[in-house]
């Protein structure tokens, strides 16, 4: 089995470390896909874009290198030291239907060529495909990955999960893979979903998944673009492959964590990259189509990298709940993916970390963050000796409990913990209404759950359109 550690973690991602036998890769990361028989960007230069790790055709090298490569060894072949994966041929199987190699063949070949991790002949079933042959792919997936765990010898072993956009099938695929037991598993046949912005299956494909692996590295096929990595990091993912560098380059098309550009369409660079830097959008476009292909996919591979640095740094400093909500925001269905966290919230409890620096609000989005919640149980820890409770929305007049957004009840004991005493949030006159909304309804159970008391609420601003039907036991001051 491979020697793996989780170092640091934040909602549901970690920064983890994968031993291999070509060294170590920290997660998250991104393998850049490479292909041998399309000279490109070199792949011994992807290190020094950021890259710890390769992936490679398996089955395209079986059909077109396979001499050279069975002399060489994989690494010899693409001449890098780097940990390299082999994918089978589930992407040509998916898109042409069918591969001219057995499931032993292939898993035979990825050893013999030394793949540090090797993949087995799985069934790509696309999104929405009926349930009988969701099922029907799954169980010859499943006997596929017996069969590699035991041809895989001393390659590390990845294990797809499959199951289409049926969540039953993804949590059996994952549970059956892991009683098989390998050392990745990867959801696999999402491209489609991504392709099509279907982020919310995603995202509950991905949170299926991670509620059966809580500990195992999960890698998500096929995710390339910048703009989905904080998202999918958050949600679980720590593996991810990306031709998105190269295929959007040849389209010259321009990545960034917002989106996509079109080389035509900018006037500058939004981008400090050391290409963006020396070179500006009307000057690449006058370059032969060769240079500017190289020179877009170096931008895409520079910001690919910077972001998972970025989102590093966010899981250290306990900060990815806030780079998570700014992301979202650069697509109305990434907004709506990241919503789906409220349906998983005991998962999210089971992982995120109970003390942090900060809390800062970013939208109605921060409403799901298990800090809310743990906020309402610590509550339950608060006694109070007096029978009248003064209650105030104004921290300028003396009370025994303030009234925030989004948390509703901060008793004065709490103001200097987290997470309710480190929030920072708008004020009440400028805060989304849900956030009002909420704040109340915790209140109103707040008091009904003591019993006996008698309640004084100092009520100003725009909080008097939303505190009402308190308890009878309360008096109101309006202010």
């Amino acid at each position: 089995m491979m020697d793996f550690e989780i170092t640091a973690k934040d909602v549901l991602g970690r920064i983890c470390r994968l031993d291999t036998p070509h060294g170590r890769i920290e997660t998250p990361a991104v393998l850049p896909v490479i292909n041998p028989n399309i000279p490109f960007i070199p792949p011994k230069k992807m290190r020094d874009f950021g890259a710890q790790a390769l992936i490679t055709n398996a089955y395209i090298i079986y059909r077109t290198s396979r001499r050279e490569v069975m002399a060489k060894g994989v690494h010899g072949l693409l001449e890098v030291d780097l940990p390299i994966m082999t994918d089978s041929g589930s992407y040509q199987l998916m898109l042409y239907g069918d591969v001219d190699v057995s499931n032993r063949e292939i898993l035979e070949f990825q050893r013999k060529i030394g793949s540090d991790f090797i993949i087995p002949l799985d069934i790509p079933t696309p999104p929405d495909a009926d349930f009988e042959t969701a099922k029907k792919d799954l169980e010859i997936t499943i006997g596929r990955e017996r069969e590699a765990k035991e041809l895989k010898g001393e390659s590390l072993l990845v294990l797809p999960i499959q199951g289409s956009t049926h969540a039953e099938l993804r949590r059996e695929s994952a549970l059956r893979a892991k009683e098989i037991g390998g050392d990745v598993y990867a959801i696999g046949a999402v491209v489609p979903l991504m392709d099509a912005y279907r982020f919310s299956d995603l995202a509950r494909i991905i949170l299926e998944v991670r509620s059966v692996l809580r500990v195992e590295p999960i890698h998500l096929f096929g995710c390339g673009h910048p703009m989905v990595f904080a998202l999918a990091v958050a949600l679980g993912c720590d593996l991810f492959d990306s031709a998105a560098y190269a295929l959007y380059a040849k389209d010259d098309r321009y990545l960034t964590v917002y989106g996509t550009k079109k080389l035509s369409e900018l006037q500058y660079f939004p981008c400090s990259c050391p290409n963006c830097s020396k070179m500006e959008p009307e000057e690449v476009r006058e370059l032969e189509k060769g240079e500017r292909e190289i020179f877009l996919a170096e931008h895409n591979l520079y910001v690919t990298f910077s972001e998972i640095r970025t989102i590093k740094n966010a899981i250290k400093e306990n900060s990815l709940f806030e780079l998570v909500e700014k992301r979202i925001r650069a697509h109305p269905n990434l907004l709506s993916a990241w919503r789906q966290i409220k349906d998983y919230l005991p998962l999210l409890e089971s992982s995120d970390p109970r003390i942090k620096k900060k809390f800062l609000y970013c939208g109605i989005e921060t409403l799901y963050r298990p800090a809310v919640r743990r906020h309402l149980e610590s509550l339950k820890e608060v006694e109070f000796e007096k029978e009248k409770l003064v209650i105030s929305t104004d921290f300028g007049i003396p009370a025994d409990v303030y009234l925030r957004p989004a948390f509703g009840p901060v008793p004065v004991e709490l103001l200097e913990c987290y997470p309710s005493g480190h929030a920072e949030i708008p004020e009440a006159e400028f805060v989304e209404k849900e956030a009002l909304e909420m704040a109340v309804e915790n209140l109103r159970e707040f008091m009904v759950s003591l019993k006996g008391k008698k309640f004084v609420v100092h009520v100003s601003g725009r909080w008097k359109e939303f505190v009402k039907d308190l308890p009878e036991d309360c008096e109101y001051v309006l202010h």
